[in-house]
């Protein structure tokens, strides 16, 4: 198949057609970050570069020739985690419609556009509408990463790839991917005992503001946490608030990686800890989630030498989002991290290719 793949990234479509057994005859791709190109170079030396989605006017050599465009516009504005999101008004989702001006040019025979399922009903709607508009067999399907991977990543695709289903749920859990073995590097260092025994760690557990979620990121009830006895992971950025203040178990899912700023998953806190269950109450409501009003006195985190807090390594992240190890080696970090959050997960557009070759 000859491919076009708009926003290209780290070339995660790639890698998904490889894995749904899909021959490449020609991968064409359009990215502006050099550190995404780097690694796609690395690890695929035929793609051939087009440059932005701006500049970029299909020749002869691509219109009608190309057998499936895949594209992963801007969800900046369209996303739930962006205050005064402004939708496809916004000067990055906006290049929504640059991928519909080349679609409209290239005309290929299959597409996959993803984005995020935060995003309004207003603005999905006038998303699918624009795309059946060039072809009306298009329709939206919303999945989860959860299914096959360790990753909560609710995300739409809009395409015309027919009788497109759920994949079967994988099983996989944070406890899955996480390495054996990580580097001080990826410690915290500083004020975070401060943070977990001090005033500070104390106030956000009296509040109920900490969430502990045993599988796929869900509450625990009051009835479940009093027989729990397992380490919790937290995941997020120390004192941020909101995603950062949640627990999650390692027999769960973790939160999904993102982009900004190295946020929500990717270059975040992972801590290990140990609450302590004795000064739990037992006359609860067993439908309730768990607030502070039910320990008979606030709850202390135990901070000790079995206390780990970490971020979530590269490789870990690489897992999240279906790649092999070591995929976006070779750049700092940061860079590693968001890339990877900016990816859509592998095995998941892998499944939906897949119903190709069964067309």
């Amino acid at each position: 198949m000859k491919i076009l793949s708009i926003f290209d990234g780290i070339s995660c479509a790639r890698v998904a057609l490889e894995r749904a057994g899909i021959p490449v005859e020609a991968y064409y791709a359009s990215e502006i970050d050099r550190y995404a190109m780097q690694i796609s170079a690395k690890n695929y030396p035929d793609i051939v570069q087009l440059g932005s989605v701006v500049d970029f006017h299909p020749t002869p050599l691509i219109c009608g020739q190309i057998d499936l465009m895949v594209g992963g516009f801007p969800c900046t504005d369209l996303s739930i985690a962006k205050k005064n999101r402004q939708g496809l008004k916004g000067e990055a989702s906006g290049l929504f419609y640059e991928m519909i001006r080349i679609h409209k040019e290239v005309k290929p025979k299959f597409f996959i556009y993803e984005n995020v399922a935060s995003m309004s009903k207003e603005n999905k709607e006038i998303i699918l509408k624009t795309i059946q508009e060039i072809d009306p067999s298009a329709y939206v399907i919303m999945i989860n990463a959860s299914l096959v991977s360790a990753q909560n990543r609710k995300r739409l695709f809009f395409t015309n790839i027919p009788n497109v289903t759920q994949p079967e749920d994988r099983g996989i859990l944070l406890k899955d991917i996480l390495e054996e073995s990580v580097s001080d590097e990826f410690y915290i260092k500083g004020n975070y005992k401060t943070w977990l025994d001090g005033e500070g760690g104390q106030k956000r557990i009296e509040k109920g503001f900490i969430k502990i979620s045993p599988e796929k990121a869900k509450p625990l009830l009051a009835r479940d946490y009093a027989n729990w006895s397992g380490n919790m992971i937290r995941m997020g950025q120390i004192g941020k608030g909101g995603q950062g203040d949640r627990i999650y178990s390692p027999e769960g899912k973790s939160v999904g990686l993102s982009a900004l700023g190295g946020g929500r998953g990717a270059k975040t806190g992972l801590y290990l800890i140990n609450p302590k269950m004795q000064n739990f109450k037992k006359n609860y409501d067993k439908s309730t989630a768990l607030t502070s009003s039910m320990w008979k006195e606030p709850p202390k985190i135990v901070s000790d030498e079995t206390t780990q807090i970490r971020k979530l390594t590269p490789t870990e992240c690489e897992r999240l989002m279906g790649l092999d190890d070591g995929y976006t080696s070779g750049i700092i970090n940061s860079q590693r991290y968001k890339m990877l959050g900016n990816s859509f997960n592998v095995d998941v557009v892998a499944h939906i290719l897949s119903f190709i070759r069964h067309k």
